[in-house]
């Protein structure tokens, strides 16, 4: 019953239904309460899928009629040969189209039920957090499967250390200055490895607990600085239901993986105003990996995920990058140079298309401990 009541008050919201009080309250609800915020981002995209839907019905009704109208006049007959006057070219034309949306309907009716099954499936209980970073386990396995992969390309792991964690992370200089979560740097030092399985050393320059932010730098002659980076650092909030997809290294190879969602709060886990939130597919080891927008923006930085709900993971915002580099700077003079990306070059291209130029500046992190 509170489900329906739930659902009732989101589509008078929706509706603009509400009073000017009604509607305060219940935007206050959205801002502390992260599930039923994403049930109104979820609520409001099956509504316009809805919407098309019967858009298209009625256009194949309108469509249908015509048909119908031009087989009485004697322009065309059931056989579907051309008639004199050649009007039927137009009507073809039509029919197309009518064949394509006819193609989609069946997407649509499953985007209908599954929108229905989130709906009204089982509450979320517990609201406890999972750090994405891969654990000591996850480490010791890559190391077996790849052991002997490792020593042939003779690895820049330093002798007698023990890997205690690991994840993602990406360039914000082409310098070689990294960024990635602070939770998955928990060891004295670090080894990153390129979409291509290359290892560079890379120092910890700087970590900050509070942000869940850190910077690394590579230092390794064989790392070649790159031109310039692909992306941009955004400064200023994203807006709700904006697409959105990320890269990182989830799986104990060193394959990347591009993953997809949207936005779906403006604040983080119990309304952290260092985050958002996100409804995407997120794993151990896709903690620090880049969550760019279609413009080929970094909005953030993924970095938790709700243990008990499907999909919903969280990302520092992206302006704490530039809040971090600023406090490295005013520590250490040596890294001043440190010039974060202002313009996207990607902005306007296809997905495949920035994920190609993307993935290169996306990087697999292994902490360790001697």
């Amino acid at each position: 019953m509170e489900d329906m009541l739930l659902m009732e008050a989101i589509e008078r919201y929706l509706g603009g239904d509400m009073n000017a009080s009604e509607r305060a309250y219940f935007e206050e609800l959205r801002k502390n309460t992260p599930e039923i915020d994403q049930m109104v981002v979820e609520h409001s995209m099956f509504l316009h899928q809805m919407d098309m839907y019967a858009s298209h019905r009625s256009l194949k009704h309108s469509l249908h009629e015509a048909h119908a109208r031009l087989l009485e006049r004697g322009d065309i007959n059931e056989g579907g040969e051309l008639s004199a006057k050649g009007k039927v070219i137009q009507l073809w034309n039509k029919y197309k189209r009518v064949t394509a949306i006819a193609a989609s309907v069946g997407g649509i009716i499953a985007l209908v039920i599954s929108g229905l099954m989130l709906y009204f499936g089982p509450a979320v209980n517990g609201n406890q957090l999972e750090q994405l970073g891969k654990d000591i386990a996850d480490i010791k396995r890559n190391q077996q499967v790849q052991g002997s992969i490792i020593n042939e390309v003779k690895s820049k792991i330093p002798a007698d250390v023990r890997f205690i964690s690991g994840g993602s992370g990406f360039l914000i200089d082409t310098k070689g200055y990294i960024v990635t979560n602070a939770h998955v740097l928990k060891g004295s030092g670090a080894i990153v490895m390129n979409n291509k399985g290359q290892e560079f050393r890379a120092n910890i320059l700087h970590i900050d607990q509070e942000k869940d932010l850190a910077i690394l730098k590579i230092n390794d002659k064989d790392f070649k600085p790159i031109t310039s980076l692909p992306y941009s650092i955004r400064k200023s909030n994203v807006e709700l239901g904006e697409t959105l997809y990320t890269l990182g290294y989830p799986r104990t190879d060193n394959d990347i993986v591009l993953g997809m969602g949207y936005m779906s709060a403006q604040t983080g886990f119990n309304g952290d105003s260092l985050s958002y939130q996100v409804q995407i597919s997120a794993n151990p080891g896709n903690s620090g990996g880049p969550v760019l927008n279609n413009n080929g923006e970094v909005i953030g930085v993924l970095s938790t995920r709700q243990a008990q709900a499907e999909g919903v993971a969280f990302a520092v915002k992206s302006k704490n990058i530039y809040r971090i580099v600023d406090n490295l700077k005013k520590a250490d003079s040596s890294v001043s140079r440190i010039k974060l990306p202002a313009r996207s070059t990607i902005k306007g291209q296809q997905l495949k298309q920035q994920i190609a130029e993307v993935k290169d500046c996306v990087f697999y992190v292994k902490s360790y401990t001697k």
